[in-house]
């Protein structure tokens, strides 16, 4: 499929997310051939900037980017790129705006929201007025969208005020990995995996993302939000719903997402009664990291004394259907961990008569582990006899690298996704249904820990969370993956 010509509006085009994640990812595109030769970049913001400064502070915040590519490859990229003053506030900025686009005429206007939520509504506001919602326009929301599901319902029932639901892309980018496109090819492209893809022969499934940093400079915002909405509402439970859903009819972008959220309606409610014994909630205090030591969450920048925000989740998920009833899903995610990860991993049961010795390991030997960051990764865990004069049986595995199995470019996540929006692909955002459905889920667990007089437990930074998580899976004789 060509590349439509396309003109691509960044609102919030001075900020963080432009500078670390958008702008390289159409780099790369643009380096690999993949852009129109007429698209545009229109980069906004709130400050009265020239195109010239505006590209001048790129050359300085982008270094590591740039060094990527060739000086010309960084130079034609630069001529793609348009800096428009575009406050919410200031309708004559979106008049002059669209004069921009609509003069041009371009096959298709990407408009990505990459803002703070309250200001999702006041843009798409500006795009109808000047008449930046025609069906070419298609718009791209980031996370996160709401504070819980009033707020969430209410941002999405405003922009579906200008815009029809298949124009709005709501973009989680753990989707866009590799490795989660391979996890449907693994279990949808072979006749392996899916008689074992069940409770018969799944003991557990545990998805993780672990991170080494603490909340950087955004202290102000993670303290009004936490893990369980950063992270677990969307990024967790949309590879949870990867994992379990039902093979889909077809690749369309409905029939996957009807799947999946037949998966968040079986989820099993999580009760007031129930958070004590399935939930954790951590928050990290002093500690070391990578040999360097680290403050705690109290003591970072734009964090409250007293704040009881949570910086660790993990949950005993389970999802009640005949694939999966009786199998536990276990989620967790946290900052300040001892490595940063973000894995998949599928126990399989045992054999139901060994006749060979076992390892001592307790943990099951034959595991999928589905590796999406820092490598992206599938490694296959198994059990073979030992070489030489003995039955006894150890463990290996089979591993899918893909830098080193297949020797072409891959596109980074936040890559593929913006390619797909320009191509009109919806497969890998998620539908407003989807998102309310995840609303629902976590709702009950923050309004208990809310209500709650206890604390979040401490865990040291540097280390794999609370001691309460390691109880959780200990409850069941499981262990989390890295304990093995």
């Amino acid at each position: 499929m060509s590349m439509p010509d396309f003109d691509m509006v960044l609102f919030g085009g001075t900020g963080d997310l432009a500078r670390r994640k958008l702008l390289p990812a159409l780099f790369d595109a643009h380096r690999a051939g993949l852009l129109h030769p007429g698209a545009r970049i229109l980069a906004t913001g709130s400050h009265a900037l020239t195109t010239e400064d505006y590209l001048a502070s790129l050359q300085d915040s982008m270094s590591w980017c740039i060094e990527k590519g060739t000086p010309e490859a960084w130079s034609s990229f630069l001529a793609r790129i348009l800096y428009v003053q575009a406050d919410a506030r200031e309708p004559a900025h979106f008049d002059a705006l669209a004069q921009q686009v609509l003069s041009r005429a371009p096959e298709v206007v990407v408009c990505y929201l990459a803002t703070a939520p309250h200001l999702f509504v006041p843009i798409c506001e500006q795009l109808a007025r000047t008449g930046l919602n025609h069906p070419n326009v298609r718009i791209v929301l980031e996370k996160p969208l709401g504070h819980d599901l009033e707020s969430s319902e209410a941002i999405n029932a405003s922009v579906a005020r200008f815009f029809a639901e298949d124009q709005i892309y709501r973009i989680d980018h753990y989707l866009g990995k590799e490795s989660v496109q391979n996890l449907m090819a693994i279990r949808f492209g072979n006749a392996l995996f899916e008689p074992l893809w069940r409770r018969e022969w799944v003991q557990d499934v545990q998805i993780t993302i672990s991170e080494e940093l603490g909340v950087e400079k955004r202290g102000d915002f993670y303290d009004r939000t936490g893990a369980l909405r950063d992270m677990v509402q969307n990024h967790l439970l949309q590879l949870l719903c990867m994992v379990a859903m039902e093979p889909p009819s077809s690749l369309s972008e409905d029939a996957i997402r009807d799947e999946k959220i037949k998966i968040l309606k079986a989820l099993k409610p999580i009760t007031p009664q129930d958070v004590a014994d399935k939930t954790v909630r951590g928050q990290y205090r002093a500690g070391a990291v990578g040999g360097k030591a680290v403050p705690g969450y109290l003591e970072e920048e734009g964090i409250a004394p007293d704040s009881r925000t949570e910086t660790f989740v993990a949950i005993k998920a389970e999802i009640a259907n005949w694939r999966w009833a009786g199998v536990p899903f276990y989620l967790r995610t946290g900052k300040r961990m001892q490595s940063r990860v973000a894995e998949i991993v599928i126990h399989f049961r045992d054999v139901p008569h060994a006749i060979f010795p076992r390892p001592l390991a307790q943990s099951p030997q034959n595991r999928l582990v589905i590796r999406l960051q820092p490598e992206e990764s599938i490694r296959l865990h198994f059990l073979v006899k030992q070489p030489g004069d003995t039955v006894a049986l150890t463990t290996t595995s089979l591993d899918l690298d893909f830098a080193n199995s297949f020797k072409v470019r891959r596109a980074g996540a936040y890559e593929r996704l913006l390619l797909d929006v320009i191509r009109g692909r919806l497969g890998l955002f998620v539908r407003r249904d989807e998102q309310a459905q995840a609303w629902r889920w976590v709702e009950p667990i923050l309004d208990t820990w809310a209500e709650s007089a206890a604390p979040p437990k401490a865990y040291t930074a540097g280390t794999w969370g609370p001691a309460a998580s390691t109880a959780l899976l200990s409850r069941d004789d499981a262990l989390w993956h890295e304990e093995v």
